[in-house]
């Protein structure tokens, strides 16, 4: 299977799936467990996100500048810091880490 042959099935994977989101009756998707479910499923997509662009260079997984960027993103969004302060804060960990040397 070609990277284009997958990705025009999973195209038309997720197309089919909404179509049958809207044939299914109104009580079933207003019914607290879809719902809850839903919004599980956004933050493990998420996350799953953030590790793999964290942690994966390729098919490798690398230890780099990158985690304890996130780590340090992940302790100031703990202690609920505004999203910019968050953001230089990860941004100058990874810059000053590449500096020193730890970098890809």
């Amino acid at each position: 299977m070609t990277l284009w042959t997958a990705v025009l099935a999973a195209s038309i994977l997720c197309l089919g799936l909404k179509a049958v989101g809207y044939l299914l009756p109104q009580g079933w998707l207003d019914a607290p467990r879809p719902a809850r479910i839903a919004d599980l499923l956004t933050v493990a997509l998420l996350s799953a996100l953030v590790v793999v662009q964290a942690l994966a260079t390729g098919p490798a997984i690398v230890v780099d500048a990158r985690l304890p960027a996130v780590a340090v993103a992940a302790v100031l969004l703990w202690l609920r810091a505004p999203f910019l302060v968050v953001v230089a804060a990860a941004a100058v960990t990874a810059a000053l880490l590449r500096a020193l040397g730890w970098a890809i």
